[in-house]
């Protein structure tokens, strides 16, 4: 697809500015990627500043550059200069496939916590109601006839648009995705048109980036301040920042709750370890819940996608049978019957208020008979402060716990492991520097009625190594226990 210079870049720069005449046939982030043609958007970043590499994306073929005004030398090809190449890089993005969000219905759904099951739930039941719909985010883009390849959990804002752009050609009508921090932070959904924000929750995450919890927050609040009037956000009250992200929202809000009974909410609820059943009563309807998840903590994400598909007129049935028909989702309270009577958890917890959440769940579904171990690591070059806290929470309800190496990237597991244990006070743990070697000695040590809960890298098949992807499956490892 070619495109003039002058379409994709009219909304950044002054009426009076005269714009130069060129051809664009795509766009890249990345300077190994231009082809001839290809306008390059230069990104300052953490680790290297695409500045640095404006002349080899000429060199390639590229037929425009936008940076930031650095002094890079005279160029042979327009240069587009902007205050914030991010936020070009959206902008133009969306101008150059069409602005395809405009012509499809958008949930975006951010938090902590909660995200892709309530993305899970949400699809089954617009997929139930007859939608063609695709959904994108962690598990990478699920939707019929594309491949599902995991990627972060939102896209840079150029791949977004042309996947959007590439579902509404296929004929889609719905797409929900998961929305991070970073992608806000960064700008990649800024020119995303969105019908529905949903809130899940917060808590401290992502510190090493954000900085302060306040920050990460403000990040979050952004899907809300930048939605449109015509448009809805779908609120957790239950949550302390529920509140103060409703009073700031640019578009009329839909409350759901654990307890209050002015917000969508359950009127019955029960939970076992075969999954959840209950009643929502949503205003003047009544929906009746049966569900595979496990779990008080999905009682909440089914909650999110109920008021969703309430707001957008969803047929009773189709929301009840939708989330009937949504099975656990891979990696989220994932189980496993073990040949010893045991049962092997799988999540991908690997924050705090995660941790609190699911070994709650398990340490009542053991009862008192049944022993919980837990599984965990934490990983590396990542917020430091919270490993501590994990270590404390896993004690509060395990029997004994396992520390493992979790993606240490290039910090060194030992140290790791340290930080991590300065949150325990009892001495019921174990530390290992071969994380297969920690799964298999909980495995081992499980009986009848006991749960092994194997938290953070969910069906991740790698560890981060120095730089390194190494093939690694705790999933593999289960397996030969049954």
């Amino acid at each position: 697809m070619t495109k003039s210079l002058q379409e994709i870049v009219h909304a950044l720069v002054p009426s009076s500015q005269e714009i130069p005449d060129a051809a664009v046939c795509g766009l890249t982030l990345d300077s190994s990627q231009v082809k001839k043609g290809d306008m390059f958007i230069a990104i300052p970043g953490t680790q290297f500043d695409g500045h640095d590499y404006i002349h080899q994306a000429i060199d390639s073929g590229a037929s425009a550059i936008i940076s930031n005004g650095r002094d890079v030398g005279n160029l042979p090809v327009p240069q587009i200069k902007v205050a914030n190449p991010r936020r070009a890089a959206s902008i133009v993005a969306a101008e150059y496939y069409g602005h395809p969000t405009k012509h499809l219905t958008v949930i975006g759904i951010t938090g902590t916590n909660g995200k892709t099951t309530s993305a899970s739930i949400l699809t089954s039941i617009l997929t139930q109601a007859g939608y063609k719909t695709a959904q994108l985010g962690t598990l990478g883009l699920i939707a019929d006839g594309f491949d599902q390849q995991a990627t972060l959990t939102t896209p840079d804002a150029i791949s977004l648009q042309k996947t959007t752009s590439d579902l509404m050609n296929a004929d889609f009508s719905h797409i929900v995705m998961e929305v991070s921090s970073h992608a806000l932070d960064q700008y990649r959904v800024a020119d995303v048109n969105f019908n529905v924000a949903v809130f899940t929750n917060l808590t401290p995450e992502h510190l090493d980036y954000h900085s302060t919890l306040e920050s990460y927050y403000q990040a979050k609040l952004r899907l809300f301040t930048m939605l449109p009037l015509e448009s809805t956000a779908v609120i957790n009250e239950s949550d302390p920042f529920g509140a103060k992200m409703a009073d700031k929202s640019n578009a009329p809000v839909i409350p759901f709750s654990k307890g209050n009974g002015n917000a969508i909410h359950f009127t019955h609820f029960s939970n076992s370890i075969s999954g959840i059943k209950g009643r929502v009563s949503a205003g003047q309807q009544t929906y009746s819940i049966k569900s595979d998840l496990v779990g008080a903590f999905n009682g909440e994400n089914i909650l999110a996608a109920v008021s969703v598909a309430h707001a957008l007129g969803v047929e009773k049935s189709n929301i009840e049978t939708g989330i009937q028909n949504c099975h656990p989702i891979p990696g989220r309270m994932e189980s496993y019957s073990l040949i010893s009577g045991a049962t092997a958890i799988v999540d991908y917890a690997h924050t705090p208020d995660a941790y609190e959440k699911v070994l709650g769940t398990l340490k009542e579904m053991s009862g008192n008979d049944g022993r919980l171990y837990v599984v965990f690591g934490a990983g590396g070059d990542r917020d430091k402060t919270k490993r501590p806290e994990m270590a404390r929470i896993a004690e509060l309800f395990a029997h004994h716990c396992f520390i493992t190496p979790d993606n240490p990237r290039t910090e060194d597991p030992d140290q790791i492991a340290k930080d991590v244990s300065v949150g325990f006070e009892g001495i019921a743990h174990s530390n290992f520097r071969d994380r297969e070697k920690g799964l298999r000695s909980a495995l081992e040590q499980a009986d009848t009625q006991d749960f092994v809960a194997v938290l953070g890298k969910g069906r991740d098949e790698y560890q981060e190594i120095m730089g390194k992807r190494i093939f690694y499956s705790d999933i593999k490892i289960i397996r030969e226990y049954q």
